[in-house]
């Protein structure tokens, strides 16, 4: 089974969601990781199973962070959004670190989520 990490900026949560909504075949066949605010979205409004770690500026970024460094995560979609000033940017930019760091599969805007779903539904295929 493949482990995806699903994160989203407040302002991104919507277009995760519908991201998601649109390829639920493919992430219901792997374990979700997410931040709290995002999972329950995700668990509310298209029934998918997340495990939730605590929300962004709680520290959920790093929590994700440290999945990866433990192998546990092998893609990330997460959906930022650049023009927003972040309180939490460093642990915005620990993670990123973190997935270059540990050669992890990253989407940081729809385009390229897209391009990393496909990836992952072959993947799937291939299991």
């Amino acid at each position: 089974m493949l482990e995806i990490a699903l994160i989203a900026h407040d302002k991104k949560k919507l277009d995760l969601a519908m991201f998601v909504k649109e390829w639920k075949e493919v992430f219901e066949k792997c374990d979700l990781y997410a931040t709290r605010s995002t999972g329950r979205i995700l668990e509310e409004k298209i029934g998918l199973l997340v495990n939730k770690m605590e929300s962004g500026p709680y520290g959920g970024d790093l929590q994700i962070g440290s999945l990866i460094v433990e192998g546990k995560i092998n893609f990330v979609i997460f959906l930022r959004d650049p023009l927003t000033a972040q309180p939490h940017e460093p642990d915005v930019s620990a993670l990123l670190r973190v997935c270059d760091v540990h050669n992890i599969p990253l989407a940081t805007n729809l385009a390229t989520a897209e391009g990393l779903v496909l990836e992952i539904k072959k993947k799937l295929e291939k299991i």
